[in-house]
């Protein structure tokens, strides 16, 4: 089946993506660095890993038993995202020379609008050369370069520096965190640019993810249904029709199929006359403190998701201003697709204040904070989510806020839930861990045998069963000749 024309569909942004490999070991790592297998765990599994780890076979997503296996001189460390932050703000100032319009997926991993900027600077490669060269510095030295050649310069060097891959293939000593630059029509195929070091022509991103294998996609349950399908690249899946791929996989399958026809998860709906959404709160007086202006971020997050879905809206980046008494304001842009809750958009508002903070940012002139915004960018209708048969994921949802407001007063570990576990009786089926936890905080836990140890109803493993001399003949046979259960000799062991 052919794939359909993308005449009729509207145009991809290009976006130009600068990621760090391997940022939660970089964030971490000591000052004069670390040689050795490093990886960083988080919830029992491995987050991001270092070079020589991987050439042990350390994988991420693996169990920590597994990869201390693998590799028994395994250094470990625990996931800091305040550091991740907080290292990764003169990068994105570097890159913050060259367009305001910076936004931060995660820390390691930013992204730009290309038009604008490649056309003053020259041409997208002329771009993407200043870029990596502004983000080599910023990560050498820890800051963002003093001054950026803010002129186009079209005879200036667009090649980026030498491979970061092929020097560490080639075994150089372990030096400061290094960044690729990629790009490519709209944000999924740019990552995976950036990861491959490349600069994809316009029109050419679906031929370029054409090879990836499924599982790119994000989305494990339909990775795996597709391969049993017998798609296992992505240029198999984006080869199906939308009609087919709706039927079958239903909206989270429209999504990935966008994707892998080089197109965004969800069209923007362009909208005129929008009511401002944005949530704001003011300080009088000044704080200068970031404490109140943390503990203030998730009633703002909540008075923003309350007004996005009452306007049946809902954004993909979310903006963090936030105004000094002496005028000076700052904003930076964070990913939000609608998978961020209150708690988790105000663990970033705190990330980016200690960032700002650490950065030097809000000097002891600033006079303190005045307000902080909550800024709602690129919106587009909401079309929800298809909900089970009788509403039970409406019930959840109001259940989790409601957990999330007792603990609030109780604490973290003031409130405690039942949660289904391996084990051999009543106690240890049953663990209560503290309410309201992160998905994937918790380790899926490992199924054991049923039933306590020395049960009546299992044998002990010294008994040995023996089968009556008429089980050797056929079952018919046995059937008709003896209905006597089998002799079990048992014996203890000597």
């Amino acid at each position: 089946m052919a794939p359909e024309p993308a005449a009729a569909a509207p145009e991809v942004p290009r976006i130009l993506v600068v990621w760090c490999p391997d940022w939660p070991v970089a964030a971490t790592a000591p000052a004069g660095g670390e040689d050795g297998p490093v990886a960083v765990v988080e919830a029992g599994r491995i987050l991001a890993c270092s070079d020589g780890a991987r050439q042990a076979g350390i994988r991420r997503g693996q169990r920590l038993g597994l990869a201390q296996r693998l590799c028994p001189d395994l250094r470990l460390r625990d996931r800091d995202p305040e550091a991740e932050t907080r290292r990764f703000e003169p990068v994105v100032a570097a890159v913050e020379a060259f367009t305001p319009q910076v936004e931060v997926v995660r820390p390691g991993l930013c992204a730009i609008p290309v038009r604008g900027p490649g056309r003053y600077f020259g041409g997208e490669k002329v771009l993407a050369g200043r870029i990596h060269a502004a983000v080599a510095a910023a990560l050498a030295t820890g800051a963002a370069p003093a001054a950026v050649d803010a002129g186009p310069d079209p005879a200036a060097d667009a090649t980026p520096g030498p491979d970061p891959a092929a020097d560490r293939a080639a075994g150089a000593p372990a030096g400061p965190p290094v960044g690729q630059v990629g790009a490519a029509d709209g944000l999924f195929a740019a990552v995976l640019a950036a990861r491959a070091g490349v600069l994809v022509p316009a029109g050419r991103t679906a031929a370029f993810l054409a090879p990836y294998p499924v599982a790119v996609l994000g989305d494990e349950p339909l990775a795996d249904l597709l391969r049993r399908l017998g798609l296992r690249t992505v240029g198999d899946f984006a080869a199906l029709s939308r009609a087919a791929v709706a039927d079958r996989f239903g909206p989270a399958g429209t999504a990935a199929h966008r994707l892998a026809r080089g197109r965004e998860a969800r069209p923007l709906a362009a909208r005129t006359d929008l009511p401002d959404l944005a949530a704001e709160q003011r300080f009088d007086p000044p704080e200068r403190l970031a404490e109140p202006l943390v503990f203030v971020a998730r009633s703002l997050a909540e008075q923003l998701h309350g007004r996005l879905g009452a306007a049946g809206l809902a954004c993909r980046r979310v903006s963090v201003e936030v105004t000094c008494a002496d005028g000076r304001t700052a904003a930076r842009l964070w990913r939000h697709e609608g998978r961020l809750g209150s708690a988790a958009l105000a663990e970033r508002v705190r990330w980016q204040l200690q960032a700002w903070q650490g950065t030097g940012a809000f000097p002891d002139t600033a006079g303190g904070f005045t307000a902080l915004r909550l800024v709602p960018d690129g919106l587009l209708p909401d079309h929800g989510r298809q909900l089970a048969l009788w509403g039970q994921a409406v019930v959840e949802d109001r259940v989790e806020r409601a957990v999330a407001r007792v603990q609030a007063l109780l604490g973290y570990t003031g409130l405690r839930r039942g949660e289904a576990a391996g084990g051999r009786g009543p106690g240890s089926r049953s663990p209560a861990p503290p309410g309201r936890s992160s998905p994937g905080s918790t380790a899926p836990p490992t199924p054991r045998r049923p039933g306590p140890a020395g049960s009546p109803t299992r044998r002990p493993p010294w008994c040995r069963a023996r089968r009556c001399p008429s089980w050797s003949s056929t079952r018919r046979a046995t059937r008709s000749r003896s209905t006597a259960a089998p002799r079990c000799r048992a014996a203890p062991p000597g």
